[in-house]
């Protein structure tokens, strides 16, 4: 600590300064000034960096006031224009297109559509893969612009709901690997060919029953190829005519045809 000395003197005197006393140097000086000084060029630089990557990026982006790029901020939401590519999964609440322009979704491998429940499980999924499209839901339903079922799927059936149904293949095919197939109609069932013929191949029984009604077989030629032929009576009686007889359990079989009936004579068959 500097001691002050304080000495009164007459007018004219001249007093000399202590040579021992200290004097003080206000400020940074040296290395230290270096340091410094380059500290806050180094500061400078990194400023100056920042803010030309800010810049290069706001252009890059397209930033402006009403968005970014082809994505625009509206008061109802997200308005995007032109083509985009999402990289990740999209979720949004709803999703819809111009007025004056259609919705386009399109992707190198699939599009998938999922929805989900407030757990986050997938209730419903709509696939469309290259080769395929998927449906993943309880129920599978097309409706018309005047909100009518035209085609409904669920795990028990698969219901069409217009009043003619066609197929365009050239050989259609209507069956059931493993289970049975019943075609039911409170108003009937027509089948009709019109250019060909109507087959019915089964392993076991095919059985035609009508609760109130009759079996009507309409045709110029009926031909059941494969019946049991009866004993043949004498050679006199025979004129290559035959009857159809049929059996208590209603099976049928050929009889050789005579004056009467011989189908009691052929009963046998029956046994």
């Amino acid at each position: 600590m500097v001691r002050e000395q304080y000495a009164t003197t007459a007018e004219g005197t001249c007093i000399e300064r202590p040579e021992n006393q200290y004097i003080y140097k206000i400020g940074i000086y040296g290395w230290r000034k270096r340091c410094l000084y380059l500290f806050v060029l180094l500061l400078l630089i990194i400023l100056l960096v920042n803010l030309g990557l800010t810049i290069w990026i706001l252009k890059v982006m397209w930033f402006s006031p009403t968005g970014m790029g082809h994505l625009g901020v509206t008061k109802d939401g997200l308005c995007l224009e032109g083509e985009s590519e999402f990289l990740f999964p999209l979720y949004a609440k709803e999703i819809r297109s111009r007025v004056d322009s259609s919705l386009l979704l399109q992707s190198t491998q699939n599009v998938t559509v999922s929805a989900r429940n407030s757990e986050g499980n997938v209730t419903g999924r709509l696939k469309v893969g290259p080769k395929m499209v998927e449906v993943q839901s309880q129920q599978f339903q097309i409706k018309s612009k005047e909100g009518k079922p035209l085609f409904t799927v669920d795990e028990e059936e698969a219901v069409v709901g217009t009043d003619r149904l066609r197929v365009t293949a050239k050989d259609p095919r209507l069956e059931s690997p493993t289970r049975s197939l019943s075609m039911d109609a409170p108003k009937g069932v027509h089948i009709k060919a019109h250019a060909g013929k109507i087959e019915a191949l089964s392993q076991m029984d095919i059985t035609f029953h009508s609760s109130d009604g009759m079996l009507v077989l309409d045709a110029e030629t009926v031909c059941l190829p494969k019946l049991v032929q009866g004993t043949q009576g004498p050679a006199s009686s025979s004129q290559r005519l035959y009857e159809i007889c049929v059996c208590p359990d209603g099976k049928l079989y050929l009889s050789v045809a005579g004056v009467g009936t011989t189908c009691h004579e052929n009963s046998h068959v029956c046994l």
